[in-house]
């Protein structure tokens, strides 16, 4: 698949790179796994020579003769000796970006804490050091987002506020995802854009390994995803276990919970017979792996609140594939498919709302989009989008088929909405249903 988007993310990576050669500048790079940070910066600065350096699990000596081969391939200058120590690279580099300027990548910047911690330390000291004389773009990029945010915004952490920029790579946005079918599947239908949003979440590999494996269409994504040796079958795990640490089987649970509907604290807690608030702060808070979700204009931070996986592949990943892990042990693939197949359309049409309310901030036409229920569960809006400055709201009822939108009861929603909250009397409302036609 060939590269997409990212237009404002090479930008500001140029603009960075040009502000390098007057001033030194650290960028940190964040964002989940196989979002395609790397690929980014090696698009946004293709046309320059960069150092790239990967931090693996070896020893530090091991790593620095690596770091070493690098350096003098691509910068052509033999290095003095035989560095053991990252602080003598770093500090060699830094001291060479004062007579040239330098990009340097370091990837997989966490697992320096597994190396040798007080690699960050010594980091800090060349930065603080030599920055004022030097032309160093360095960019730090990150799989472990809760380490990494640890690393550079907690104050007992020696790198805190070192980083000039902070940037949070996101996954690909509707439009993109229907650049990419309409590249590879110009006859691609509504269903199979929905499902490739459903499936992938628009994080970048998972859609490159799809469109790859010319899995194109809705009925191809699944048998590509659920199937013997899938790489989607192994990943949910592979991606969080290093995150969690030996408590992942308690993150596992509530994960599982949440995705598969059991969306309350107190549900979650009378399911696992255990408190659990910790666990879910540090998911909210730190990993950035649920949300927590309130009605729109509800005062009450702790009242009619529920949960929900941020991730959209991880949805599906706990929601399925670690739910069912006892199918796929049993070699059931086909068993498994077909669950999928069964829940499909109740499990995508509140994907499609989420569809929705990613094109409307893309839009960037609103000032507030948003959902509200109230306490009993009796009365749900499931998107309302308002313009705050031309005193305009839109409430929006989405169901997967046109024949199933129905306005009166829509309308009957809009007339509670305003007696509970009394918002948007003085505001021009319209009512609209969205469908897969709309997309």
């Amino acid at each position: 698949m060939k590269f997409y988007d990212r237009k404002e993310e090479i930008e500001k990576l140029r603009e960075i790179r040009n502000l390098s050669h007057k001033a030194a500048q650290f960028t940190v790079l964040t964002g989940r796994r196989r979002i395609g940070k790397t690929s980014l910066v090696m698009k946004a600065y293709e046309d320059e020579t960069i150092l790239y350096f990967f931090v693996t699990r070896s020893t530090e000596s091991v790593l620095c003769e690596e770091f070493g081969r690098e350096i003098t391939e691509k910068l052509q200058i033999p290095l003095l000796g035989k560095p053991e120590r990252f602080a003598d690279i770093f500090d060699f580099l830094m001291e060479l970006s004062k007579t040239r300027p330098i990009t340097l990548m370091i990837d997989e910047f966490q697992d320096f804490n597994r190396v040798n911690s007080a690699i960050f330390s010594q980091i800090q000291k060349s930065w603080d050091l030599k920055k004022g004389e030097s032309k160093m773009n360095l960019i730090v990029c990150g799989s472990v987002y809760s380490m990494m945010t640890k690393l550079f915004r907690d104050k007992k952490e020696p790198l805190y506020g070192r980083q000039t920029e902070f940037l949070k790579i996101e996954p690909f946005t509707p439009a993109v995802l229907k650049e990419i079918l309409a590249d590879y599947n110009p006859e691609y239908s509504k269903e199979d854009l929905l499902a490739l949003y459903t499936y992938t979440g628009g994080v970048a590999k998972y859609v490159e390994l799809l469109i790859d494996t010319e899995a194109i269409t809705a009925e191809k994504m699944l048998g590509r995803i659920i199937a013997k040796n899938s790489y989607f079958i192994y990943e949910g795990k592979n991606m969080l276990i290093e995150e969690f640490g030996r408590d992942y089987g308690r993150y596992f649970d509530i994960l599982k919970l949440i995705a598969t509907g059991h969306n309350t604290r107190g549900d979650i807690e009378g399911i696992l017979h255990a408190e659990v608030s910790g666990y879910m702060t540090r998911l909210e808070n730190d990993y950035g792996l649920i949300a927590k979700n309130k009605p729109m204009f509800q005062k009450s931070a702790n009242k009619n609140i529920v949960y929900a996986v941020s991730d959209l592949f991880l949805q599906f990943w706990f929601r399925y594939i670690y739910k069912y892990n006892y199918i796929i042990e049993a070699n059931g693939y086909k068993k498994l498919a077909d669950i999928v197949q069964r829940d499909y359309e109740t499990y995508s049409g509140k994907t499609l709302e989420k569809y929705f309310k990613a094109v409307m901030r893309e839009s960037e036409q609103f000032t507030r989009i948003d959902s509200w229920w109230d306490r009993k569960g009796e009365n749900e809006i499931d998107i309302i989008a308002a313009d705050d400055l031309e005193k305009v709201v839109t409430f929006y009822e989405v169901k997967r088929q046109r024949k199933e939108l129905d306005m009166k009861v829509l309308k009957d929603k809009v007339q509670r909405f305003k007696e509970v909250t009394g918002e948007y009397d003085n505001y021009h409302v319209t009512l609209t249903g969205l469908c897969m036609e709309d997309m």
